[in-house]
C-alpha cells in the first residue's frame, strides 16, 4: 500500500513539474530555460516510473524520452556556458596583454 501511495504521489508531483516546466516557457520575462530542463528531467522521470508501475508502457517509453531530451538539454547548456566562460576568459587575457 505504502508503494502504491509513493507512485502516485510521484506520478502527480512529476505531472505537475512538467506543467509548471512548460508554463514558465510561455512567460515573456526572465529565462527560465536552466530550470524548466530540470523540472522536465525530474518530472519525466516521475512520470514514468508511476507508467512501470500501471503497466502502461507507451506513457512510459515517452516519458523516458521526454527525460532523455532534458538530460541532452541540460548537457547541451552547460557545454555553452562553459565554452562561453572560456572565450571570457581568452578576451580578457588578450585585453590585459595588449594594455601592457
Amino acid at each position: 500500500m505504502a508503494l502504491k501511495f509513493f507512485l502516485d504521489f510521484s506520478g502527480w508531483t512529476g505531472s505537475i513539474m512538467v506543467l509548471v516546466s512548460y508554463a514558465l516557457t510561455l512567460r515573456k520575462t526572465g529565462d527560465f530555460s536552466r530550470l524548466c530542463s530540470y523540472l522536465n528531467l525530474i518530472g519525466g522521470f516521475l512520470i514514468a516510473l508511476n507508467c512501470l508501475y500501471y503497466n502502461a508502457m507507451p506513457s512510459f517509453f515517452t516519458n523516458i524520452i521526454w527525460t532523455c531530451i532534458a538530460v541532452i538539454s541540460i548537457y547541451r547548456a552547460r557545454k555553452h556556458m562553459e565554452k562561453s566562460a572560456l572565450k571570457k576568459k581568452t578576451k580578457i587575457r588578450k585585453t590585459k596583454s595588449s594594455v601592457t
